[in-house]
């Protein structure tokens, strides 16, 4: 049982970064195992994913300094675009930091931008337990 915890936690972080991998699956797939408690599963979900957007952040914090390297990942004219959008939008789009593949970026340039931690993470909290939620949501209605 623990293990199953351990398995979420590991899948919703690591899906939460740049590599790509989903826990929804996973996560749906345990909603149906009576011997886990849905709420803990939750929680599991939801920190693991938001602290794997926390990992996005630091990369996008520091990886300003190696900007004018010819190996660095980002096109500038693509940061210069995501500072548009960030800026226009401002910290709210934190919220949408569950969307596949665009809130990966979502995290990345938040982090750049340095926006506090403690606007961040609640936010990120918020979006991702909205998703986590609406699935918990979703599976209660489909497997009862």
């Amino acid at each position: 049982m623990l293990i199953d915890y351990l398995n979420m936690a590991a899948v919703a972080f690591i899906s939460a970064t740049l590599l790509p991998l989903g826990s929804e699956v996973l996560f749906m797939y345990y909603l149906n195992d009576p011997l886990l408690s849905t709420y803990l599963l939750f929680l599991v979900a939801s920190i693991f994913n938001t602290l794997g957007s926390v990992v996005n952040f630091g990369l996008g914090k520091y990886c300003r300094k190696f900007e004018n390297r010819p190996w660095f990942y980002a096109r500038l004219d693509k940061l210069d675009y995501a500072e548009k959008c960030f800026q226009k939008y401002g910290c709210w789009s934190l919220l949408l930091c569950w969307l596949p593949v665009v809130g990966d970026g979502i995290s990345l340039v938040a982090g750049i931008f340095k926006t506090p931690l403690k606007i961040f993470v609640p936010l990120v909290f918020i979006g991702k337990g909205a998703r986590y939620g609406f699935l918990l949501w979703g599976g209660s209605v489909v497997f009862t």
